[in-house]
């Protein structure tokens, strides 16, 4: 809902810091594997019940995955890294409410809710990009994307907010977990009517 508006706000730095680093050699892919890594460890710190850490990995995460875009962006974009990007998303993504379910068994119930909320949502939006795709669509709404991406009322920007005030109230899980899983029910129903009027015919 709110990453198209950031995009504007947030890309002039990024593709700075991004440039450089593309100067010094660093390759966007290693950018998303770090980040991927960096969020995984992340949520085996939340597992552990270290939220403070958990929440310093999860914006570290955030960054390096901001940074891989603006590095792609200074060189040449690559399927290959476009595929690595959505993949390490959606693994982080996941892990972050599993990791909760995990720190306290009573969290693994509205857990394992919302990580189907995320497989939903993530199907819906990958669906509609392959479909997108086929037909020629294209937008730059999200910045420069390696496939065509779909605005939904659950995005990464509402995602990773959701994720900070699960660190920051870990005893608020459940109640924040359902009501974002609800959130990313509407998307999918969002994106589905989307779906009707384009592709209709």
């Amino acid at each position: 809902m709110f990453d198209a508006k950031l995009r504007p706000v947030i890309d002039p730095s990024l593709n700075r810091a991004g440039a450089w680093l593309a100067r010094e050699g660093i390759s966007a892919n290693l950018l998303t594997l770090s980040g991927l890594a960096i969020g995984l460890l992340g949520a085996v710190a939340i597992a552990m019940e270290h939220y403070a850490l958990g929440l310093a990995l999860i914006v570290i995460n955030r960054l390096l995955d901001g940074l891989d875009g603006a590095v792609a962006r200074a060189t040449k974009p690559t399927d290959l890294g476009g595929y690595f990007d959505i993949v390490a998303d959606f693994a982080f993504y996941v892990s972050i409410p599993l990791a909760f379910g995990i720190a306290d068994p009573a969290n693994l119930l509205p857990a394992l809710v919302l990580v189907a909320s995320f497989v939903l949502t993530g199907t819906s939006f990958l669906a509609f990009a392959v479909i997108a795709a086929k037909r020629g669509a294209d937008t730059e709404a999200h910045g420069k994307k390696s496939f065509f991406y779909s605005t939904g009322l659950a995005e990464g920007a509402e995602t990773i907010a959701v994720f900070i005030a699960m660190a920051l109230f870990p005893a608020w899980f459940a109640p924040i977990a359902w009501a974002y899983a609800g959130l990313c029910a509407l998307t999918v129903i969002q994106r589905s009517a989307m779906a009707i009027r384009q592709f209709r015919e």
